[in-house]
């Protein structure tokens, strides 16, 4: 089957692929894959900055200084955010959601620390799992 664009629900047997377009040039870009496996996009995040809510992964980057990083709410309950650190150039990610019912911030100093977040409308991000992250 060709390609083929929708704008409202449908089902396939082959999976789907969640994709955006360009307003300006109509290139398509793929931001998930889902099939037998789902797969989301990923945000490479270098320095302080904002984690964005597109992208199923953020990979995190330091240098030699601190890094303030931020998480906004969720757009949807269920909706998972997986944050971790690819390239620890000597600095802290410190990760500061703007509602975070488990804490305060997410702290990221070493390479494959990581976190996984799930967003719930009623408290805010939830930790559910994480490896090596501080949490405060």
């Amino acid at each position: 089957m060709a390609n083929t664009t929708f704008s409202g629900p449908v089902r396939s047997e082959n999976g789907f692929e969640s994709v955006t377009k360009n307003a300006s040039t109509g290139a398509i870009t793929v931001g998930a894959t889902y099939g037998s496996t789902i797969t989301g996009g990923v945000q490479s995040l270098s320095g302080a900055g904002a984690i964005d809510l597109t992208n199923l992964v953020t990979e995190l980057t330091t240098a030699g200084g601190a890094a303030a990083v931020t998480l906004a709410d969720g757009t949807t309950s269920g909706q998972i955010k997986i944050i971790h650190m690819v390239v620890d150039g000597g600095g802290t990610a410190t990760v500061t959601p703007t509602t975070f019912a488990s804490g305060t911030t997410l702290a990221f100093d070493a390479v494959a620390e990581a976190a996984t977040l799930v967003w719930n409308s009623t408290i805010g991000w939830v930790l559910i799992a994480d490896r090596g992250v501080t949490i405060a």
